[in-house]
C-alpha cells in the first residue's frame, strides 16, 4: 500500500513521501497562480480550480486568498461560495455539497496526529532520514449549509443538510440537518423552523 493510499484510507502514513510531496508542490503552485489573479479574471480562475480540485460543479466562487494541502482531495458541488482565506488541509477527502456558503477565514482540517507522544514524535529510518507519521479523517458538508466566519471543521465530521454553523465555532462532532449550531465545541442550539422565514 502506498503512502497516498494509506492517507486516504485513514491509516498512519508518512507525509514526507515523495508522491505526496509532489502533489503538495503542484497544489502550492496552482494556489499561488490563483491567488495572484485579479478578481475579475473569472475564466482563468475557473481553469486553475478545475486543475486543482478533485471535482467542482457550476457557479462556484472562491475569493482569494485560499490555501490547499492537496486540492485533489476536495470536491465541491454547484452554487457554492467561499469567502476570503479559506483553508483546506485535505489529506482525507473533503466533500462539500451544493448551495453551500462559507464565510471568511473558515478552515477544514482533516489532518490528525496520534495522541500518544511516542507515535507522534519524529523518528529516524535506517538511512538516517527524519520523518513523522500522521493520519486523516474525511469531512462532509451536505447541501445548503452556511458556515459563518472563522469556523473550524475538524476531521471525521459531517454537517447535515441545511445546517447553520455560527461564527467562530469549532466543529468536533457531527451536526444534524436543519439546525443552528455554534460554540467551542460546536453544539446544537435549536432547529431551524418556519418562524425563521424572512420573506412573505
Amino acid at each position: 500500500m502506498t503512502e497516498r493510499e494509506k492517507m486516504l484510507a485513514g491509516r498512519l502514513y508518512d507525509p514526507s513521501d515523495r508522491e505526496l510531496a509532489c502533489l503538495r508542490e503542484k497544489a502550492f503552485r496552482l494556489v499561488g497562480q490563483f491567488n495572484g489573479l485579479d478578481k475579475t479574471e473569472n475564466g482563468p480562475q475557473r481553469d486553475i480550480l478545475r486543475q486543482l480540485l478533485g471535482g467542482m460543479g457550476e457557479h462556484v466562487t472562491f475569493r482569494a486568498a485560499v490555501r490547499f494541502d492537496y486540492g485533489c482531495n476536495t470536491y465541491v458541488g454547484d452554487n457554492c461560495y467561499f469567502n476570503f482565506n479559506a483553508v483546506f488541509l485535505d489529506c482525507a477527502e473533503i466533500r462539500i455539497g451544493s448551495n453551500v456558503m462559507v464565510g471568511p477565514g473558515v478552515s477544514f482540517f482533516t489532518a490528525l496526529h496520534p495522541l500518544l507522544a511516542e507515535e507522534r514524535n519524529a523518528r529516524t529510518d535506517g538511512n538516517g532520514r527524519r520523518y513523522n507519521l500522521e493520519y486523516a479523517r474525511p469531512i462532509t458538508v451536505e447541501d445548503s449549509v452556511w458556515l459563518g466566519g472563522g469556523v473550524i471543521v475538524n476531521g471525521g465530521v459531517t454537517i447535515g443538510r441545511g445546517a447553520v454553523i455560527g461564527s467562530g465555532s469549532v466543529v468536533t462532532r457531527d451536526i444534524p440537518p436543519g439546525v443552528v449550531a455554534a460554540g467551542v465545541p460546536c453544539r446544537v442550539i435549536r432547529p431551524i423552523t418556519e418562524a425563521d422565514r424572512m420573506e412573505g
